[in-house]
C-alpha cells in the first residue's frame, strides 16, 4: 500500500536539516568602513554563542545578512542589487535575509515597505537580539525588527570573533554628538558613548596572544573619547605600551578639538604610526560652516602647522565635492588647498545626499551631477600626482615594512605597510619572514597606490 509523502512545512525542513548539520548556517557580507567590519565581527561572536555557524559558500546557507554602511550612495546600490539577486534564491530555497547596521537603522522605513523579502532588520545598538529575531523568522515566520538606539551600548563583555592575521582593529567608543550636516551617523550609531580602557587594554592583550601585532582604534570622532580621566591620548599610550605590539594606528580624529596631548603621543611614541588621517571635507569657510564642520579653514591650517613642527608626520585626508550650494570658485579653492598641502593620500567622495541629516532638511542638494563628478575626479586626478611623485622619490630608498599576508595578485609576493600606511609589494626570497615581522624593503619601482621592492633585511624591534 503506497503511502502520500508528508510534505512538511518550509520552518520545519530548514529545522531537520539544521540540526543534522550542526546548526543554522549563516553567510554573511560587510558594506563599508573598519568599524562595519569590526561590528561584524561581534556579530559572529554574539550568533556562535547561540549556536548558529558561518559558511563561506552562501549556497549552504539558512540566513544570508548583509551588515551595511549609510554613509556613500554606493554602499546602498551595492546593497540593493545583492537584495534583488537573492529575492529569487528566498523564493526557491526558503532563506532567511537580514539587514543589519546603518542601513538597517536609517531607511528602515523604507526597506520594510519597498523589500517586503527582507526578514529581518537590526541597527547598530541591537546585535544582541539578532539570535532570537532570526530563531522567530527561520522556524516561524516572523518577522523581526530591532532598531532602538541606545545611550548605554558599547559591547564592551563580547569578545569578536577574529580570523588569523596581524592586523586587529578595536571599537574605543560608538555613536557621534558633532552632527555634521552632511552625515548620517548620529542618526545611525546614536551619541557617543566610550568603552572603559581596561576592557580596551585587555582585548588588546588578547590580540597579542593571538599573533597581532598591528592595533587600529576606532571610533568616529577618536580624539573625543573619555572614560573617567582617561582621554584618548591617555587610551593611546597605554595601548601602544602593551608588550608585543609593534605599531598603532588610530582612526579618525576631527580637526576642531585635536589636543596637544594626542598630538605629542604620536610625535614621541616609537610604536604609533607617524601618520594621522585629518578629514578636511572641504577648503571653503563658506561650505565648512554649511556642513557644520566646526573649523575654519584658517584653523585647520594652524592645526596643520603645529603637526608639522612636531616631526615628519604624514597627513591623508577625506574630501567632498559638489557639497549644496558650493561654487566653482569655492570648489576652486578645496583643489588649491589640496595641491598645496600634499596629502599622502585622499579619500574623495562625490556629496551624496543622506535622509535625515540637517543638510537633507535644510539645504538644496542644488549640484548637478555631471558637475559633482568632474569635480571629484579633477582632485582625484590631482592627488593621484602628488602621492605618485612622493611614491617617486622613495625610489632608491629603504622602507620598514610590516608583513601582512600574501600580495593579492600573486602568492609568491608579500604585502603589507610602512609607518606612513603606504602599500608595499615585494617578492619572496625563501628566507624565514613570516606575517607580523618588520622587514627593511629597497625600493625600485612605485604608482600612486603602491611601492615595489626587494627585501633587504629584517628590521630589529624590542
Amino acid at each position: 500500500m503506497s503511502r502520500t509523502p508528508l510534505l512538511l512545512p518550509t520552518s520545519l525542513k530548514r529545522l531537520a536539516a539544521s540540526t543534522k548539520r550542526g546548526g543554522y548556517q549563516v553567510y554573511m557580507e560587510t558594506f563599508g568602513c573598519q568599524m562595519n567590519e569590526y561590528d561584524t565581527e561581534l556579530v559572529r561572536s554574539i550568533m556562535k554563542a547561540r549556536g548558529f555557524q558561518f559558511t563561506p559558500v552562501d549556497e549552504e546557507a539558512d540566513v544570508i545578512l548583509f551588515n551595511t554602511c549609510a554613509i556613500r550612495e554606493n554602499a546602498h546600490n551595492r546593497l540593493y542589487g545583492h537584495l534583488a539577486r537573492y529575492k529569487a534564491r528566498k523564493k526557491e530555497r526558503g532563506l532567511v535575509i537580514g539587514v543589519l547596521g546603518c542601513m538597517a537603522q536609517n531607511l528602515k522605513q523604507e526597506l520594510l515597505e519597498t523589500r517586503s523579502w527582507i526578514d529581518v532588520l537590526v541597527g547598530p545598538d541591537a546585535y544582541r537580539r539578532l539570535p532570537d529575531l532570526l530563531t522567530d523568522a527561520l522556524e516561524h515566520q516572523r518577522r523581526g525588527l530591532a532598531v532602538d538606539l541606545s545611550e548605554y551600548e558599547t559591547y564592551a563583555q563580547i569578545v569578536p570573533d577574529r580570523g588569523n592575521g596581524v592586523n586587529g582593529w578595536i571599537a574605543v567608543m560608538r555613536g557621534c554628538d558633532n552632527f555634521c550636516s552632511f552625515c548620517v551617523v548620529p542618526y545611525t550609531r546614536g551619541r557617543e558613548r566610550s568603552r572603559d580602557p581596561e576592557g580596551i587594554l585587555e582585548e588588546t592583550r588578547r590580540l597579542v596572544s593571538q599573533g597581532v601585532r598591528q592595533i587600529t582604534l576606532l571610533g568616529q570622532n577618536v580624539n573625543s573619547y573619555r572614560s573617567g580621566a582617561w582621554s584618548f591620548a591617555h587610551l593611546l599610550v597605554a595601548v601602544a605600551d602593551v608588550p608585543g605590539i609593534q605599531r598603532v594606528r588610530f582612526t579618525s580624529p576631527h580637526p576642531k578639538d585635536f589636543p596637544q596631548a594626542l598630538l605629542e603621543a604620536v610625535a614621541e611614541h616609537p610604536m604609533i604610526c607617524n601618520q594621522i588621517h585629518l578629514p578636511l571635507q572641504s577648503a571653503n569657510d563658506r561650505i565648512l560652516e554649511r556642513m557644520g564642520r566646526g573649523y575654519t579653514r584658517r584653523e585647520y591650517l594652524h592645526l596643520v602647522e603645529a603637526i608639522q613642527k612636531k616631526g615628519p608626520i604624514v597627513l591623508t585626508t577625506d574630501l567632498i565635492c559638489g557639497f549644496c550650494g558650493e561654487t566653482d570658485e569655492e570648489f576652486q579653492e578645496t583643489y588649491d588647498l589640496v595641491k598645496e598641502m600634499q596629502y599622502q593620500a585622499a579619500f574623495v567622495f562625490k556629496y551624496s545626499e543622506r535622509k535625515h541629516t540637517i543638510a537633507a532638511r535644510k539645504y538644496s542638494d542644488d549640484i548637478p551631477e555631471p558637475v559633482k563628478g568632474y569635480r571629484t575626479n579633477e582632485i582625484i586626478e590631482l592627488q593621484k600626482e602628488i602621492s605618485l611623485q612622493k611614491n617617486h622619490a622613495l625610489i632608491g630608498s629603504k622602507v620598514d615594512v610590516m608583513i601582512e599576508g600574501d600580495a593579492k595578485k600573486s602568492h609568491r609576493q608579500w604585502m603589507g605597510h610602512t609607518e606612513h600606511n603606504v602599500t608595499v609589494v615585494w617578492p619572496k626570497d625563501g628566507g624565514q619572514e613570516l606575517p607580523g615581522d618588520l622587514v627593511s624593503i629597497s625600493i625600485h619601482d612605485a604608482t600612486p597606490s603602491t611601492l615595489y621592492g626587494t627585501a633587504h633585511s629584517s628590521c630589529s624591534v624590542d
